[in-house]
């Protein structure tokens, strides 16, 4: 019978599949002769100790045993939805939204995605006007667009999910459709924003090979509603949409969203969030730090590291960490700017990025002078305007060395940068407001006791990076998921506040999926 084993293997070993066989032989106690296949089923690298390493777990067959065939994941094929009643309406075509719909459609329900931005594809054009001239185009950007924020800022499939199997069906769906087949093996899968548009693609088509439309260029302004039901959307231009229930999966930067929600009778609360800076520094040092003496070993990946810390009772962290990576400008609006973190699947950038935020409690923005439902957004929306006149225009970030975010002084000069549009020196440290720099600066000092190196003279602090989620959730019932005064409109997705990343808002719509079905 096969079994399953760890096996805890160097560098040179876990790159050579004869030596993993013979590693697999031992820790079941045979003879290599005996070992007739060994299948990785989950791969870490571990680099806590002084030397980098690999965890590996394996599933071994012996000599007799049925090797199971496995080719590699094909899209399911999905029956033609009936269009017999009118379709669910999703709001949004990001993860949450594609999600809904294909759950939607393999239980036989019809559906409409509704998405403001481009095809993924379209997109390219738009976010290459934003890098080389700074262009911002309000409807088709890094976060509007089919696939989401996502598609073009990483693709990271991380998720602190506890339910496996769940998460192991949306990176199968993600497989089966062009991702690299890694992801069902690593312990922290990524695909990189050269390869989601592929995958993005292939989910619109087996959607729309089922019946299921994506219209584009469709910005919801409104949601029909009567004796406090949701029963369809009108488009901004003026077209009316209607069904027996609406997702509304908008993503965490559609704003207006939430606006139209409320009017429409929905009830919003203000959540926990986060905001700060994104730290660049050069990819050797990180790889120097975390992997000591290894570095530059041609099996390991660009190094990532995750660093967290509370100052002043307010949790520090770092978020949508991106080896090899890019920082990019991020804003939905003209006259804002907001930097997030992408890389490719090489991961092959001389850079390294990471956000480092300050988590804000809504009892914060009290004290801040921004109370009330809306006084996360118009937090975030403060800082990103004044980030925009820092830097003078055309997505140009301000920004400041570390060393000197951490002194308070400012930078005479900035290192080089991934940062396309350009940074420009400004006193970080003294611009942004008290409570974010003090804490900021606490934090910076520990991971630098953390990782020395961190606070080199060749790291930067750049621009604001306040989209790390949602400072507002559109309330919904725990079991129903419906808003409990709104029948009929169940909220989604990261925007809606229930997920934190492409998975977890896969997951999210698959469980409005079945909850709409299941209420039928």
């Amino acid at each position: 019978m096969p079994r399953d084993v760890d096996l805890d293997l160097s560098l040179d070993e876990a790159a050579s599949a004869e030596r993993v066989r013979a590693a697999a032989a031992r820790r079941c106690g045979v003879t290599i002769a005996r070992v007739a296949a060994v299948k990785v089923t989950r791969r870490v690298v571990d680099a806590r100790r002084a030397r980098a390493r690999f965890r590996l777990s394996v599933r071994v067959f012996f000599r007799g045993d049925a090797i199971p065939r496995e080719p590699a994941p094909a899209p399911s094929r999905l029956r033609a939805v009936p269009r017999t009643k009118p379709p669910v309406v999703i709001v949004g075509a990001g993860p949450a939204g594609l999600f809904a719909a294909l759950g939607l459609a393999e239980r036989g329900i019809a559906a409409v995605v509704v998405e403001r931005g481009k095809p993924v594809q379209a997109r390219r054009r738009d976010l290459a006007e934003l890098n080389k001239r700074g262009v911002v185009n309000p409807e088709s950007n890094y976060c509007f667009g089919e696939g989401g924020a996502g598609t073009y800022s990483d693709g990271k499939l991380y998720t602190r999910a506890d339910k496996r199997g769940p998460v192991a069906e949306v990176l199968r769906v993600l497989a089966a459709h062009g991702a690299p087949g890694d992801i069902l093996v690593d312990a922290r899968p990524h695909i990189g924003s050269n390869k989601l548009p592929k995958v993005v693609t292939g989910l619109r088509e087996t959607l729309e090979s089922a019946g299921v439309p994506i219209r584009f260029e469709a910005r919801v302004v409104d949601l029909l509603c009567d004796r406090n039901r949701v029963h369809g959307v009108r488009l901004a231009d003026g077209e009316e949409i209607g069904g027996p229930a609406v997702v509304l999966a908008a993503g965490h930067s559609a704003r207006d969203a939430y606006e139209l929600a409320l009017a429409a009778g929905a009830r919003l609360e203000p959540t926990p969030f986060a905001v700060g800076v994104r730290v660049e520094h050069p990819q050797p040092l990180i790889d120097a730090i975390q992997y000591g003496k290894d570095a530059g070993h041609p099996v390991l990946p660009a190094a990532a590291y995750r660093l967290s810390a509370t100052v002043e009772g307010r949790g520090v962290y770092t978020f949508c960490m991106c080896p090899g990576g890019w920082i990019v400008p991020a804003t939905t609006e003209p006259e804002a700017v907001v930097v997030n973190g992408m890389s490719l699947s090489r991961r092959d950038s001389p850079f390294a990025n990471s956000g480092v935020v300050v988590a804000i409690e809504p009892d914060d923005l009290e004290r801040l002078g921004y109370p009330g439902t809306f006084g996360g957004l118009r937090f975030q929306a403060d800082l990103e305007r004044h980030a925009f006149r820092l830097g003078g225009g055309a997505q140009v970030a301000p920004a400041q060395r570390v060393v000197d975010f951490i002194a308070g002084r400012e930078s005479k000069s900035l290192p080089r940068s991934s940062y396309r549009p350009g940074l420009r020196a400004a006193p970080r440290h003294a611009e942004l407001p008290d409570f974010l720099s003090r804490r900021l600066r606490g934090a910076l000092k520990r991971f630098a006791r953390t990782m020395p190196g961190y606070d080199t003279v060749d790291a930067v602090a750049a621009g604001v990076e306040s989209r790390s989620s949602s400072p507002l959730r559109v309330v919904r019932d725990a079991r129903t998921l419906e808003s409990p005064t709104l029948a009929g409109l169940y909220p989604c997705g990261e925007g809606a506040g229930y997920a934190g990343g492409i998975v977890s808002a896969a997951l999210d719509g698959l469980k409005i999926a079945e909850r709409i079905a299941g209420s039928r």
